[in-house]
Formats: C-alpha cells, structure tokens, sequence
C-alpha cells in the first residue's frame, strides 16, 4: 500500500509539474505574440538613438545606415501587428515616438545645422515630422475614420476594413529614407541634402494624398521590393543599397496610386 501510495504521489507531482511547464510556455508564447510588433517598434526607437548618436560624434555614413534600418523596423511592425492580432494603444504610442526619434530628430541631424538657415531647415524639419505624426495619430484615433483635423477619411490601420488606409501629407519614414540615401550617394553633400530636405517639408506638410502601402500584406512584387530592401541594407555596397532605397523612396513619394494602393 505504501509503495503504491509513493508512486501515486509521484504520478502526480510529475503531472503538476508537466501541466505547470505547459501553462508557463502559453504565457510565455503569449507575451511573445502581443509584444512582437513592439519589440521592433524598441529595435527602431534604438536604432533612432544610436543614429543620434553617430550624427553627434560626425559619424554620419553610420547614422545613414541606422535611419535605412528603422525604415525596414517601421514598415515591419504594423503588419506583425495586425497577423499576430496584437494591436494596443501602446503599440501605437511606442510606434509614433521610435518614428519621431528615428525619422525626426535623427534624420535631421543628417543636415548638419550650422549657421542661421542651417538651424531653422533643421527645426523646420523636425516640427513638420511632428505635425505630421500629430495628424496621423489623431486620424488613426478619431471615431468613424475620420481625422480630427477636419481631414479626409482615414481609417485605422489595425481595423480589418476593406477600404484602404490613406495617408494626408508623406509620411516621414520615406523622407527619410530618401535623405539617408542622398547622403550616401553624395558622400554628405550639404547643399543638395537641404534642398532634398526643403522638399520633404513642403511635401509632409502638404494635403496630399498618399496610400498605406502595407508592403508586406500586399502583392508579391511588394514583398519582393522589401526583401530586396533588407538583402541591400545588410549585404549590398554602399552605392547599391543607396539607389535602392532611393529609388523605392522616390517611387512611392512620385506614383503613390499608381505602384503603391493597395488595388495597384
């Protein structure tokens, strides 16, 4: 009876045990599922950081890198989001502040403010990556889709909707993009950049129209150009992976209906 009771006692310690391990691996995979999209929010808001922190010490060449990064982090996090069903207020919050660190402060960094014009191209850039920012977010929470700002119809990205999202004015991962990679093509040429700059200013302050692309919930050219875009940032020279990234920036700032709807 006594050995029957210990092998009992056994069976059932074993058994605790084996459901406890279990249940710590669902929460465990759980956490995982939720935190995922922003885990890459953090990877971009570090990759911001540390872009600020090469323009700082002059290392801009590293800064270029970190901003073409953030670009590929930004347009991964939505869309693990939404496959994973882990969209939060949270998410949305942690994903506007990486954007403003990376795509504002860091990319204007980029234009070396020295002297009065300098100076105010740089503050003018930041606050209109801000703006811009402001506006999506307050479309993206307004009720009914529509934008508090009296803007047109904007739907929440996280809401499985059949219309598609639409953007007021560029958004700034790819004016970003299109400024790291000037630099890299030109080797830092000031000049052409707060040309390039001014433009991507009147164009995110503009009302403008531009599609919510979703590159890696769309067609299969679309996750093509994006695998394309991670193989030239990690492995390509650094010409390459600039006219890459330049060209895609550009195409989506110039023919947004046209290659970059959801419909196209």
């Amino acid at each position: 009876v006594g050995t029957r009771r210990g092998v009992v006692g056994i069976f059932q310690s074993t058994k605790k045990l084996v459901l406890s391990e279990q249940a710590g691996r669902g929460r465990a995979l759980e956490f995982l599922r939720k935190n995922a999209a922003n885990g890459l929010s953090v990877a971009n808001l570090l990759a911001g950081l540390s872009s600020i922190l090469c323009s700082v010490n002059r290392q801009y060449q590293y800064s270029c890198w970190l901003l073409l990064l953030g670009f590929l982090l930004d347009l991964a996090d939505g869309a693990v989001a939404r496959q994973l069903d882990a969209c939060s207020a949270l998410g949305a919050k942690l994903d506007d502040f990486a954007d403003f660190t990376t795509f504002g402060l860091g990319t204007a960094l980029l234009l070396q403010p020295q002297g009065v014009l300098g100076g105010l191209l740089t503050l003018a850039y930041v606050l209109a990556v801000f703006a811009r920012l402001c506006f999506f977010s307050s479309g993206r929470m307004s009720p009914g889709g529509w934008g508090l700002w009296g803007f047109a119809p904007t739907l929440n990205s996280c809401r499985p909707t059949g219309i598609p999202f639409t953007y007021r004015g560029l958004p700034c991962p790819y004016a970003s993009a299109l400024l790291a990679s000037t630099f890299l093509l030109t080797g830092g040429h000031v000049a052409l950049l707060r040309v390039a700059a001014a433009a991507m200013v009147l164009f995110m302050a503009d009302c403008g129209l531009y599609p919510h692309d979703r590159v890696l919930e769309s067609q299969l050219w679309k996750k093509l150009v994006y695998a394309g875009g991670v193989v030239a940032v990690l492995l390509a020279p650094t010409a390459v992976a600039a006219v890459y990234c330049l060209a895609w920036a550009t195409s989506y700032i110039v023919f947004p209906f046209a290659l970059w709807s959801c419909k196209a």
